[in-house]
């Protein structure tokens, strides 16, 4: 009896947001975002679990905190949040049940969030891998070598690359609408260099124009960040990432600030399944994971 599974047609922009791809892909950027929370909480802002010993006058709750009637972080409730996270987090790296732990992380990150940004400084640099945590459970399981390209995967992932661009071309929005023209025309740059430049970048304070000509290419290239979304090919993708990365590395090695969640988001946008090992010789099934009888769709 002819099983054939056929699905109605879809237009061309709903096909660009579920183009599938290999679960391989998936199971590696899950493990690599899981093990960097523990990063995040225990180095990069390990001041985030000090909010315990804040005062509480000091707390004011962001609009989320507000809405779901979230609690005035105490020591008891930001140790015991930090632990369900950092916990979760390595359970979910094993890959054992993703969308229960997933989700687990996704919402304990997120609470972690709000405590942090709740004391008068809210960072830009989170929103991309916020999402990340947020599909990465809808996927559900995928497997290292799993080649098999899936629906479900490729909205997740479109869903990180569409939160990547919206980082950098809200950003310019923000400049323009926060810091008028003044932003780009002003010492937005050079008070950077001064107060946390290197060696590497000291000198551009001496060449005039240097660094506004560098402030109104930072916000022409943000306003022009959705062209990114045009990167299809696994060539055009990995130089998008390399071009990205340097980037950040270069705002690090200069004036010592990088976005290192962001960073990982970014990673999402990779091909991984083409650096697999003999991935070049070797031709992938056209079998895609998301048919009914699909064993990855158990849970």
């Amino acid at each position: 009896m002819d099983e054939t599974v056929t699905t109605p047609r879809r237009s061309a922009f709903t096909q660009w947001f579920v183009s599938p791809v290999a679960l391989h892909r998936v199971a590696v950027i899950r493990v690599i975002a899981y093990l960097f929370i523990l990063v995040d909480v225990f180095l990069t802002t390990s001041w985030v679990a000090l909010k315990a010993y804040a005062p509480t006058a000091l707390y004011h709750p962001l609009v989320i905190g507000d809405l779901f009637h979230l609690p005035t972080p105490t020591y008891l409730y930001v140790t015991i949040l930090k632990w369900v996270l950092v916990v979760s987090a390595l359970v979910a790296a094993t890959a054992w049940k993703p969308r229960l732990t997933g989700t687990i992380v996704a919402v304990a990150y997120l609470l972690w969030m709000i405590v942090a940004m709740s004391y008068g400084k809210v960072d830009h640099d989170r929103f991309a891998f916020l999402v990340l945590l947020a599909v990465l459970p809808t996927v559900g399981p995928a497997k290292f070598g799993d080649v098999r390209r899936s629906e479900r995967a490729g909205w997740a992932m479109q869903m990180v690359f569409i939160s990547v661009m919206l980082t950098y071309f809200l950003a310019s929005i923000a400049k323009i609408r926060f810091g008028g023209w003044d932003w780009a025309t002003g010492a937005t740059i050079t008070r950077a260099v001064l107060r946390r430049g290197t060696d590497l970048v000291d000198w551009t304070v001496n060449v005039p124009g240097l660094l506004i000509l560098a402030q109104f290419a930072m916000v022409i290239l943000e306003t022009l960040s959705p062209l990114m979304l045009l990167c299809r090919s696994p060539r055009a993708r990995i130089i998008l990432v390399a071009g990205l990365l340097a980037f950040h590395i270069g705002t690090f090695a200069s004036i010592t600030i990088i976005f290192l969640p962001h960073c990982v988001a970014i990673l999402s946008i990779l091909p991984w399944e083409t650096f697999r090992r003999g991935a070049r010789k070797a031709k992938q099934p056209e079998v895609q994971a998301d048919q009914p009888r699909d064993e990855s769709l158990q849970a």
